[in-house]
């Protein structure tokens, strides 16, 4: 009985990382282009925010 109780947790390790990689190896949810493009529109409308109207030293702005 003992070594039955030996045999079932390594048993139930491998199981478990079985899981675990089946979980971790699903396909990602993909999201639709409108919601893509729009994600993609804020992201650079806020980079240029913060990027607006700061100069490299030594260059002149807006160029």
């Amino acid at each position: 009985m003992g070594a039955l109780a030996w045999l079932i947790i390594p048993v139930v390790a491998v199981l478990v990382a079985a899981a675990w990689a089946g979980w971790a190896q699903r396909a990602p949810k993909a999201t639709g282009d409108p919601a893509s493009l729009a994600e993609h529109r804020r992201f650079m409308a806020a980079m240029e925010r913060t990027t607006a109207g700061t100069a490299a030293p030594g260059e002149r702005p807006g160029r």
